[in-house]
C-alpha cells in the first residue's frame, strides 16, 4: 500500500493492487492505449525504482529503465 500511495502522491502514477488470493502480493499496472507510450513506460519504471529505494529496498537505480530502453529500441528497429 505504501508503494502505491507514494507512486500516486509523489509521481502522479496510479497502479492497482492484486485481487482475491493475490491481494497484497502483486501490483497490477495498466499500460494500454495512450499509457503504453514508450516514454510513459520508462517514467513508470523510473518512479518505481525511486519509490522502492525510498522504502529501503536494494534497487540498482536505472537498471529497469536501461533494460526497458534496450528492449524498446530493439523493437522499434525491427
Amino acid at each position: 500500500g505504501r508503494v502505491r500511495r507514494r507512486l500516486l502522491t509523489e509521481h502522479g502514477i496510479e497502479i492497482a493492487g492484486g485481487l482475491g488470493p493475490l491481494r497484497g502480493k502483486i501490483w497490477r499496472v495498466g499500460l494500454m492505449g495512450h499509457s503504453s507510450r514508450d516514454r510513459l513506460v520508462l517514467l513508470l519504471l523510473g518512479a518505481l525504482e525511486t519509490v522502492l529505494a525510498g522504502e529501503g529496498l536494494r534497487v540498482e537505480r536505472g537498471a529497469g529503465v536501461a533494460a526497458a530502453s534496450r528492449v524498446l529500441a530493439a523493437s522499434s528497429a525491427a
